[in-house]
């Protein structure tokens, strides 16, 4: 039973890195050797596969954190490198955005709850550059988490250029002193 469902995984990363989110699940059971019922009985919907799949990516996010928080800098740059992360990991396969800003708002699933623990690294990120006054006190993990979210969206269709200034326009509108973009 684990055997066919990580064969599933397996599959759907191949075919979501060929094909993004929208590949095709009669496509992703053949090429893992199993019939679409046990595709669905291991996962329900395709955001539980996606979730699955993201959940694989986790360990690699979460050693990212770890390297980030070790490093003798700043805590603002620290959050900035913490972005560029998650940044990288929502481009990680097209059509990934639209599922994980409605994970946002559903809690409890297992795509919620991979969104939950990147937010809460985000804010574990945040909280010492607010304490250092350099964020505005307003701003949650969760503004930081949509606002990487909107610019992954508005330039994946440029995958190879994701529009730096964009990125660093929208992401420093949470500073309390002005950047130089």
């Amino acid at each position: 039973m684990q055997r066919n469902r990580a064969k599933i995984i397996d599959a759907a990363r191949a075919a979501f890195a060929q094909n993004g989110l929208e590949a095709p699940l009669d496509a992703i059971a053949k090429a893992a050797g199993v019939g679409a019922g046990t595709l669905y009985r291991h996962f329900p919907t395709r955001e539980d596969l996606v979730a699955a799949v993201l959940e694989e990516h986790r360990p690699d996010l979460a050693r990212e954190a770890q390297r980030i928080a070790h490093q003798d800098h700043d805590p603002q740059r620290a959050l900035d490198e913490w972005l560029d992360a998650i940044a990288g990991w929502m481009r990680a396969y097209e059509g990934l955005p639209a599922p994980l800003r409605a994970a946002l708002d559903a809690t409890g699933t297992p795509l919620g709850t991979t969104c939950e623990r990147v937010i809460e690294t985000t804010s574990s990120f945040l909280a010492p550059v607010q304490e250092a006054g350099q964020a505005r006190s307003e701003i949650t993990g969760r503004d930081l988490f949509l606002s990487v979210l909107a610019t992954t969206w508005a330039t994946a269709a440029q995958p190879s250029n994701p529009e730096p200034r964009l990125g660093r326009m929208l992401r420093h509108g949470w500073l309390t002193t002005e950047p130089h973009l």
